[in-house]
C-alpha cells in the first residue's frame, strides 16, 4: 500500500537526492511540501512524488538546471491541461451529434 504522504527523510532515501538539492527544488517552487497542523515537519504528496521522479530525471540523467526543470515542468501541465480541455471538447461534441442524431430519427 503506498503512503499518501512521504517526510522528507523518506523522499531523499527513495530518490537518492541530497537534502539539500530537495530544499533548492523547495526554494525554487518546482517541488511544494505540505505542512500539518501543529507540526513543522514537512511532507510530501504523491503528485509531488512524480514531479520529482522527473526531475531527478532531468537533473541527472539529462543536465537540465534547475530554471530549465521549472520551465519543462509548467509546459508539462500546460499540456495535460490542453489534453483535459480538448477531452471536455470531444464529450460536448459527441453529445451534440448524439442529440442531433436522435431528434432526425
Amino acid at each position: 500500500m503506498k503512503k499518501e504522504f512521504l517526510t522528507v527523510t523518506e523522499v531523499v532515501e527513495l530518490f537518492e537526492i541530497k537534502e539539500n538539492f530537495l530544499a533548492d527544488l523547495e526554494e525554487e517552487e518546482i517541488v511544494c511540501p505540505v505542512c500539518q497542523k501543529n507540526s513543522p515537519a514537512k511532507f510530501f504528496p504523491q503528485s509531488e512524488l512524480e514531479k520529482l521522479r522527473l526531475v531527478k530525471i532531468l537533473h541527472e540523467d539529462m543536465g537540465v538546471n534547475l530554471p530549465g526543470i521549472e520551465i519543462i515542468l509548467r509546459m508539462r501541465q500546460s499540456m495535460f491541461d490542453m489534453r483535459r480541455q480538448f477531452d471536455l471538447i470531444l464529450e460536448d461534441l459527441a453529445q451534440n451529434i448524439q442529440e442531433t442524431f436522435k431528434k432526425g430519427l
